[in-house]
């Protein structure tokens, strides 16, 4: 029974007892009327036990005690379920059990206040022993305990016995707030009906005030929309096979974020929540599923098999072509959309919902601004054997998968290793070494990718703390304005002081970034300052543009392998690297030849003057640096 009506029922019962009072003012009249308040609360209040009963017996197929200890997620669910009961009526909702030495301990506590699992709680053991052992529900007057009014007792009874027991207890403040009430109205019948309709309106009140907080309980703040403990009720009592599943994710938000700020964000995300809910139906529902993901349950009809996919488009189209402006400055948008059309054939909704988020992710790596389906089996196997979803390299996150192999780079005088450079890998769980081609492009501009990030630099702190040798890592452009992945980086460069000046950054695709030159060398010269080397990665392919070292703070340039592989057979490469070389030499900045792969080009690097080289002929990345 939900609050709302509860209060129905005390309201109607309000009036009954007003009535009962202006045609019958005895002390027998009185006491049967607080009986029927009582009943009434008291019947509630069975059929809230009797749903937490089923509730446990539907989660704890045996032991409940042992399914709540190994399970903490399902201890909390449940917690939260009974948390969801408790209002101005039950002030305390809970399941204790006895341990073998009679003592009754918590399994489940709904309380605002929450006790701990297996914590000890002092009842009368005389009548909960008797509910333990006859199996019988109990109702116990609370009169010497402050702020209760009265228990009542259910055990939870399986195929073992009697294995806990679900207790309610009742706040005194209600039946107080209805006794004085009616209090007056033996004296005079206006009060009688003063009394009554100033209680009326308190009721009426707290029910207004029960129906906007539960609303704002289910309604994202932001954008208007119904919010993920809307869905956890939602999933509760949905028929999926009834609807079609999309999941949306605005492109680049995150850009939106760093370059116009996050009140443009805001704007951004309220507008094309707008745009959302004007395309689709009454019947459809929209979730904000979390930062800028939609989730959209749309209502199957006879033409169910385009039905999310033609919504989807309509979307797509209408905010590709919507021009958002916030500040005077003009922001255009786009939208990618992942649908699964056939929820039904899921085990759980839960699956069905991960698909269209896979889904989504294969619209994004595609090149976004696309509405992809789940209809289409080849685009998943395509996908599965190719890319990583972001479940997957979010689970090798948690299982401490994401590794990083190590290369030498030698410095060509010496012929002694200079430093390594880190390569970030993925590990099957049974050993298969995945390369970040597989998986970074799938999780980049998320969250998981911060905490790939932030995974790397431990790791890399880890080895130049443990062998002393300096080590380079790889991060674009877009990593440095990034303000969370930034501000990542700083943190671990504060708690590794004295390890930062082993620590080479190299950085990638910087020709797309000069015209964020102010940042970018605001964010270097912080990165600097902790003694860190800055290098730049693959000079000499695609656009490469001279002014940046101009711009940039560069101690080292890595000339592109695209180069240095033909050293030995191309008089084009050989005068394009000199031309690089002398450069370099004239700027103070060190080279490095990447993928030296024969002696002979080993040789031509040598003659060139530059400085260390990098290849499979030197060594191949591995697992573990070599003392």
């Amino acid at each position: 029974m939900s609050y709302l009506k509860k209060l129905y029922i005390v309201i109607f019962t309000s009036i009954i007892i007003a009535i009962g009072y202006l045609l019958i003012q005895t002390t027998q009249t009185q006491e049967v009327l607080n009986r029927n308040v009582e009943n009434i609360l008291i019947n509630e209040a069975k059929t809230f036990a009797h749903n937490i009963n089923k509730l446990l017996k539907d989660n704890a197929k045996e032991n409940l005690y042992k399914t709540l200890q190994a399970n903490p997620g399902l201890h909390t669910q449940l917690e939260n379920s009974l948390s969801v009961l408790r209002g101005d009526t039950f002030k305390y909702i809970f399941v204790l059990y006895r341990d073998k030495h009679g003592t009754y301990r918590f399994l489940l506590d709904g309380s605002e206040d929450k006790a701990s699992f297996n914590q000890r709680l002092n009842v009368d053991k005389k009548l909960w022993n008797k509910v333990y052992t006859t199996q019988k529900p109990l109702i116990v007057n609370q009169k010497k305990l402050d702020g209760l009014w009265i228990t009542y007792l259910l055990p939870f009874v399986t195929k073992n016995g009697t294995e806990a027991i679900i207790a309610i207890d009742f706040s005194k403040e209600l039946p107080q707030n209805i006794y004085n009430a009616i209090a007056p109205l033996n004296h005079i019948t206006l009060y009688i009906f003063i009394a009554i309709g100033f209680l009326v309106i308190i009721l009426v009140y707290q029910t207004f005030l029960s129906i906007k907080n539960k609303k704002a309980s289910i309604t994202d703040p932001l954008t208007q929309t119904y919010n993920r403990n809307y869905m956890r009720e939602l999933l509760k009592e949905i028929n999926i096979s009834n609807y079609q599943i999309m999941m949306c994710d605005i492109d680049y938000f995150k850009h939106i974020n760093d370059n116009y700020g996050h009140k443009a964000g805001d704007e951004v995300l309220l507008k094309t929540a707008k745009i959302i809910n004007n395309e689709i139906r009454p019947n459809d529902i929209l979730i904000r599923y979390g930062g800028e993901e939609f989730l959209l349950f749309i209502k199957k009809d006879k033409n169910s098999e385009k039905l999310a996919y033609n919504v989807a488009q309509r979307i797509r189209k209408k905010i590709e072509n919507t021009l958002f402006i916030y500040d005077e400055k003009e922001i255009k948008i786009t939208i990618s959309i992942g649908i699964t059309c056939h929820p039904e054939h899921f085990k759980s909704i839960a699956e069905a919902i991960k698909y269209a988020d896979e889904m989504l992710y294969i619209a994004k790596r595609e090149g976004r601004n696309k509405v992809v389906t789940g209809k289409d089996n080849n685009i998943k196997r395509q996908d599965n054997n190719s890319k990583k979803s972001i479940h997957e390299v979010k689970a090798a996150l948690e299982d401490g998968r994401i590794i990083c192999f190590f290369q030498a780079i030698y410095e060509i005088k010496s012929n002694k290793i200079a430093k390594y450079e880190a390569l970030v890998r993925l590990k099957e769980k049974d050993g298969t070494i995945i390369p970040p081609a597989q998986f970074l492009e799938t999780i980049m501009y998320t969250n998981i990718y911060n905490d790939l990030t932030k995974t790397v630099l431990e790791t890399v702190f880890l080895h130049i703390k443990e062998h002393k040798v300096a080590i380079s890592i790889n991060l674009n452009f877009s990593d440095i304005l990034d303000n969370a992945i930034f501000q990542l980086i700083i943190n671990e460069l504060q708690t590794h002081k004295e390890l930062a000046p082993w620590l080479i950054v190299e950085l990638l695709e910087y020709e797309i970034f000069l015209e964020t030159t102010a940042i970018i060398q605001e964010r270097l010269a912080q990165i600097k300052a902790y003694g860190v080397r800055i290098a730049l990665d693959d000079f000499g392919s695609g656009y490469s543009n001279y002014t940046i070292f101009k711009i940039l703070p560069i101690d080292i340039l890595k000339i592109d392998g695209s180069l240095i592989k033909d050293l030995d057979r191309s008089k084009t490469s050989r005068t394009i690297t000199d031309s690089i070389v002398l450069l370099a030499k004239e700027l103070g900045i060190k080279t490095v030849a990447e993928f030296v792969h024969s002696k002979e080009v080993l040789k031509e690097v040598q003659k060139l003057g530059i400085d260390e080289a990098q290849g499979f002929y030197l060594a191949k990345p591995c697992a573990e640096i070599s003392s």
